[in-house]
């Protein structure tokens, strides 16, 4: 595993709507970033994976103890070992990693979530903190960049939800809170078997507003000193909003056919935000 590991990290980033949003970082900052992300990955195969909870469990935990290792580096793992490494050079805070490994075991422990407040946990544990990871290896200038990175990745996370609720319910998993299918009057059922009806449009409308809501908060944190910093973090930002809006064009049909965009349309959404935030522009 970790053969495969270090020698395809940018393979994998390359079909990642990350690859796009690091390819203008300074080298440094963009071999740290890989790192993170090829961490990140591993973590969350461990839960994805098609083996018992019971084993998933176990090999999380695994996982967990070698990267306590990690930090006096004498884990097994040649990439935990540079991880720590990278934890040690940008001075980032430990417990977002233990708060990111604590996110994968609600994976492993719920399928269903009873409010969006357990849910918005869910999604700060999987997301937020590695916005607040990379927020570290960017570098700020103003404390608001972390709130930046929380409402961020929540705003992220919920858009990954919205897109992949289908493929999630293949799996028995929801992750739209309970309380939010009542108030709609949209059954478990119906969206275990992928029912698309009105109820469900109407579900999925304050669901996308919901994500729009924390896109807004985020923006809000980001100071005109710290947007140059976080280019990588804005273009991540404007992929996954266009998804977003791909899923309100489709009228929230996501059972009929997975949001996804094309590499090109990636790649000018990374121009077009170089462009507006270029230095001579800013100036």
């Amino acid at each position: 595993m970790e053969t495969l590991l270090v020698s395809d990290i940018i393979e994998k980033n390359k079909r990642s709507n990350f690859y796009y949003s690091f390819l203008l970082l300074p080298k440094p900052k963009r071999d740290a970033i890989n790192v993170v992300y090829a961490w990140c990955r591993t973590t969350d195969d461990i839960v994805d994976e098609e083996e018992s909870v019971k084993r998933k469990y176990v090999r999380l935990r695994l996982w967990s103890r070698e990267f306590e290792r990690s930090i006096e580096g004498t884990s097994r793992y040649p990439l935990l070992n540079k991880l720590s490494q990278i934890i040690q050079r940008f001075n980032i805070p430990l417990h977002h990693f233990h708060d990111l490994i604590r996110g994968m075991e609600m994976d492993l422990m719920k399928t269903r979530y009873a409010s969006f407040e357990e849910l918005r946990e869910y999604c700060y544990r999987a997301a937020s903190t590695v916005g607040l990871i990379c927020t570290e290896i960017f570098g700020y200038k103003h404390e608001g960049a972390k709130e930046y990175a929380i409402n961020l990745g929540i705003a992220l996370q919920l858009t990954n939800i919205l897109r992949d609720i289908k493929v999630d319910a293949v799996k028995g998993r929801i992750y739209l809170p309970l309380e939010d299918l009542e108030r709609f009057g949209y059954s478990e059922e119906e969206l275990l078997s992928g029912t698309y009806n009105a109820p469900f449009v109407r579900l999925m409308n304050f669901e996308c507003e919901r994500a729009r809501s924390y896109f807004k908060l985020a923006l809000e944190h980001l100071s005109e000193e710290d947007k140059p910093l976080f280019l990588a973090a804005q273009i991540m930002e404007a992929i996954y909003f266009r998804i977003l809006q791909d899923i309100e064009r489709a009228e929230y049909n996501v059972f009929a056919k997975r949001i996804h965009l094309l590499n090109l349309t990636k790649f000018f959404i990374t121009v077009e935000v170089w462009w507006k935030n270029r230095p001579s522009h800013a100036a």
